[in-house]
């Protein structure tokens, strides 16, 4: 039986006069690899936010039926990857990595050792040491990807990871990502502009003028 994560119902979100998410209705799988496109303004991050509890539904029901309540779900369940910048200035990449591992309850040595691999996954060895300001933004991004699966969490929602990375970068990236869901299991859910990262995940959602399509077909 599949276990569904994620169920929505008619999700909307509005700010002030502005509908940001209009009834969107939708289920993430267990193992799911779902890419979020459409252009900008279009409500992909709002979507993320709501699936990550950081934003509550002005209208509309969302649970977490697999997961628990919302407010169990971070650390440890579920993470997002922000697209602007995310990382703890007074931290090192290496610390900030380790940090959810830390505040889900893990030892020093989890962390660091869980972070250390994460850090040479994601390419970024040479700057382990180093405090966010010291490092480039494209660094800055992947050090937040990685980040962001510390900890191993059941549901993992990347917001544009590959927007400041160069296509070959952007393409090694989409390969440890998709490397690591496979090896823990993780569902996934990628909002993205690039089509060469939409084409590497099997399922596509669209949004369109603040709504949600799950049927979108992928390119042949």
């Amino acid at each position: 039986m599949t276990e569904i994560l994620v169920r929505a119902n008619g999700l909307t979100k509005v700010y002030g006069a502005v509908t940001a998410i209009g009834e969107a209705s939708f289920e993430v799988a267990a193992g799911d690899r779902i890419a979020l496109t459409g252009p900008s303004g279009s409500g992909k991050s709002t979507l993320l936010h709501l699936i990550a509890a950081i934003e509550q539904p002005t209208e509309g029901i969302i649970s977490w039926p697999a997961l628990g309540e919302p407010q169990t779900l971070r650390p440890g369940k579920v993470t997002i990857a922000f697209q602007g910048p995310s990382l703890l200035s007074p931290l090192t990449v290496a610390e900030n990595v380790a940090l959810p591992v830390l505040l889900a309850g893990g030892s020093e040595g989890a962390a660091e050792a869980e972070a250390a691999v994460l850090i040479g996954r994601l390419g970024l060895a040479d700057v382990a040491g180093k405090l966010p300001e010291e490092i480039s933004g494209g660094q800055a991004q992947r050090a937040g990807l990685a980040r962001a699966l510390a900890g191993r969490p059941r549901l993992i929602l990347a917001d544009e990871p590959t927007g400041q990375l160069d296509q070959a970068t952007a393409a090694d990236l989409m390969a440890s990502l998709i490397e690591h869901v496979e090896y823990t299991k993780a569902a996934l859910v990628v909002a993205t502009h690039d089509s060469a990262v939409a084409g590497r995940l099997p399922l596509r959602w669209q949004m369109t003028g603040r709504r949600l399509d799950t049927g979108a077909e992928l390119p042949c």
